[in-house]
């Protein structure tokens, strides 16, 4: 997979999407099945990094708010990839709430962020994210970190469209993605890595 592979194949699907989303807000149920199926890959796996193996339970959850307030959804492809990944998040702290479990941190050790290396963060992680191996690593970064990959990686959102779901600034966005993409390809493949500039975590991927 090359760099940015996952949120680029994403987003390729967002005028299918959009088109989809719009025609079942008319009532059409297969456009709502097409929009359950290219969005739904991207959301199970944002949730099983941050609930584990109760994902299937809360993204049901979620599709039946989804279902419930998709009259009141108003935007293309891209903004209902971010409103459902929204309402998922909700439901997933609902459930984290409910059940008294605390994420598993993990201190991201400065000198990690310091070793120079010849190969790229972002394609590293990349290779690998998909897997339920790499997902149980997510779990066991900081939350910030952990759910700025999700969304950038997994679900496929450019860093304006995570920093809203997350309520948190663009650039803040960025900077926890990277670190945390860092640390992954330095767990998934026990070889340094480059020291990269957030900034080049750039929206279009």
């Amino acid at each position: 997979m090359g760099q940015g592979g996952e949120p680029r194949r994403a987003q390729a699907y967002d005028g299918e999407l959009g088109a989809a989303v719009a025609r079942a807000q008319q009532g059409d149920e297969a456009a709502f099945a097409v929009a359950y199926r290219i969005v739904q890959p991207g959301l199970l796996g944002y949730l099983r990094g941050i609930v584990g193996d109760d994902a299937e339970d809360v993204a049901s959850d979620a599709w039946l708010e989804i279902a419930r307030d998709l009259g009141r959804f108003k935007g293309d492809g891209a903004g209902f990839r971010g409103w459902s990944a929204t309402i998922a998040r909700h439901r997933a702290l609902d459930h984290l709430r409910r059940q008294r479990v605390r994420p598993r941190a993990a201190t991201l050790e400065q000198d990690v962020l310091e070793l120079p290396g010849p190969s790229s963060t972002h394609d590293q992680a990349l290779e690998a994210l998909s897997t339920e191996y790499a997902l149980e690593l997510v779990r066991g970064l900081p939350r910030d970190q952990a759910e700025a990959v999700l969304l950038r990686v997994v679900v496929g959102l450019d860093g304006p469209a995570a920093a809203r779901v997350l309520g948190k600034r663009p650039g803040a966005v960025r900077t926890a993605a990277y670190r945390g993409l860092k640390r992954l390809a330095r767990q998934l493949d026990g070889e340094s890595v480059t020291d990269e500039d957030p900034r080049t975590l750039g929206e279009s991927t």
